[in-house]
């Protein structure tokens, strides 16, 4: 009787408490080359339950009507085939996924300014969308993904061609039957036209909440009491659970200014920085009925070779706020 009783406790308190287990997730970038089960323990080690994989198609320009994806020309972890694997190998070691299929524009331009010139050149762009997507939905149902972003930062699209994405979720749902999600940038997510459609309201959650070059905690929590009424505003209207489809911050000065700049300046490096920011978004969040949980970014696979004491870049592999990701994640489930 006891080891029943035992049994029961985590069905009688999710019910109880009438919450899902939070989402403690990293973004896995994906690999040049294949991967083995010894790239996952990193990710087991800092305690993370669920992992963004991320396979891309590419366009050419802000305006090239084509996307180009699934093709050895491109990294593995960027196809079909890698995808695959990389969902299997986190599986196996019991992390779930959310399957994010993401468009890079070449030279670093940004997704949400894809424009086409014409109609017909926009329904030539949705057609090669559709077909990057369903790929990968298909990938989703076959795999039991149980999460699919449907699309990363394309607001200009999105809120210009409705009848499309109206379109491509029910194709999607006619296929795919776990959740969905979109990411929106932090200064559109309000604009999205369908989040009553979907099951996540997903953000990337690069808000501005401190001006500071190495703010407390405290000041970064203050920073983010606008944005966080914003979004409750937008989930109290939709009534649907919000998703941070990406979070982060880089170990510089100024952390805090442009959480969504990643220009290549060396230097600077502040630790303690990124530990605040992580902490204050911790604070501010984790403990909210109405969140999810979200996606640390960036998680590379190649754990003692990234990071360390000399990098300013997104990811806390081998830095301070390595421990700090692995204590609250062990504690926020």
């Amino acid at each position: 009787m006891k080891k029943f009783f035992l049994l029961l406790l985590p069905f009688i308190f999710f019910n109880c408490s009438g919450q899902e287990p939070k989402i403690n997730g990293v973004s896995f970038v994906g690999s040049p080359r294949e991967i083995s089960a010894d790239a996952i323990e990193p990710v087991v080690q800092v305690n993370a339950n669920w992992a963004a994989v991320m396979p891309f198609g590419f366009v050419r320009s802000l305006e090239t009507p084509n996307v180009v994806f699934n093709i050895k020309r491109q990294w593995w972890g960027e196809r079909r085939d890698g995808a695959k694997r990389t969902i299997e190998l986190l599986n196996e070691r019991g992390i779930q996924v959310m399957l994010k299929p993401q468009i890079w524009v070449w030279q670093g331009e940004f997704t949400g300014n894809i424009k086409m010139n014409s109609e017909e050149e926009w329904k030539t762009f949705e057609r090669s969308y559709e077909q990057f997507m369903m790929l990968y939905a298909e990938l989703a149902e076959e795999m039991k993904v149980p999460v699919l972003c449907i699309g990363t930062e394309l607001h200009t699209f999105v809120q210009t061609r409705s009848e499309f994405w109206d379109q491509l979720i029910t194709k999607i749902r006619s296929r795919y039957k776990g959740k969905l999600t979109y990411a929106e940038n932090w200064d559109q997510f309000g604009n999205a036209p369908f989040w009553d459609r979907l099951d996540y309201i997903g953000v990337d959650a690069y808000f501005p909440v401190s001006d500071s070059k190495s703010p407390t905690i405290e000041e970064m929590k203050q920073g983010w009491q606008k944005h966080k009424n914003d979004i409750i505003a937008l989930h109290n209207k939709v009534d649907k659970p919000v998703l941070f489809t990406e979070y982060g911050y880089r170990s510089v000065h100024y952390t805090g200014k442009e959480p969504w700049n990643s220009n290549r300046i060396e230097g600077n490096i502040d630790f303690e920085a990124q530990n605040n920011a992580l902490t204050a978004l911790y604070e501010e969040f984790w403990q909210e009925p109405w969140f999810a949980g979200g996606f640390l970014w960036k998680w590379f696979h190649n754990h003692d070779e990234v990071g360390g004491e000399s990098n300013n870049r997104f990811t806390i592999q081998n830095k301070p706020s390595e421990k700090i990701i692995k204590e609250f994640y062990s504690t926020h489930k």
